[in-house]
């Protein structure tokens, strides 16, 4: 069995609990998820499964696309993703996964591609305090010496300077699962993930749950 799912961040909300307590939830769209591939030990070395998500016209897909996803009984899939597994896979090429793989887990990990912020100063990249605000300062969000001396003569690499923010792959570990909503392939979690509304998402069972505990 799969031990993850491709999803689109649909967006923030918040829903009462048993409890009575208002939580803020992320709504993630999971699946379903055709099975594309499935690979074993005997032939490939290792167990793993192929999964799609989100459909494609076919005029845009190409020809070997259609003949990878022809084999496997499948429509053409927008998004692909290879899921590595312990044992081998007792899914077959053709089949559909759901959100209700996670029926039986409490918490599950978000992998996603954090918002692009463009260029930005090293203020908003890297939280540098700044300089003084006030008149005549002449130093309020610059970064300051970023130089040497005559020896090494050159900047380190890694220094923290202005530059691309955002778009950086990020993975939230065990969000609690809220509600799961399988007539709508949808899964509420407990918090944020990272990326946009729209964005696609890797869901995966928790990993570190136990150890957490």
């Amino acid at each position: 069995m799969s031990t993850a799912l491709i999803g689109k961040k649909v967006g923030m909300t918040q829903v009462y609990i048993e409890t009575g307590e208002l939580v803020p939830v992320t709504v993630i769209e999971a699946g379903p998820c055709p099975v594309v591939q499935v690979k074993n030990q005997e032939k490939d070395g290792y167990s793993a499964i192929q999964i799609g998500f989100g459909s494609k016209k076919e005029k845009n897909t190409s020809n070997g696309a259609k003949g990878h996803f022809k084999k496997a009984g499948s429509d053409p899939q927008r998004f692909l993703r290879e899921i590595r597994l312990t044992e081998d896979s007792t899914a077959e090429a053709g089949s559909s996964l759901t959100v209700e793989i996670f029926q039986d887990d409490a918490k599950v990990d978000v992998i996603g591609e954090t918002k692009g912020r463009g260029f930005q100063g090293v203020v908003k990249r890297w939280n540098f305090a700044g300089g003084p605000a006030s008149h005549g300062s002449m130093f309020h969000r610059r970064g300051g010496s970023y130089g040497m001396c005559q020896w090494p003569g050159k900047v380190i690499k890694g220094k923290k300077m202005p530059g691309q923010f955002g778009t950086h792959r990020r993975t939230v570990q065990n969000l609690k699962i809220v509600k799961i909503l399988p007539e709508k392939n949808l899964i509420l979690v407990k918090g944020s993930v990272p990326g946009a509304t729209g964005s696609t998402v890797l869901v995966r069972k928790a990993i570190k749950a136990k150890a957490s505990a």
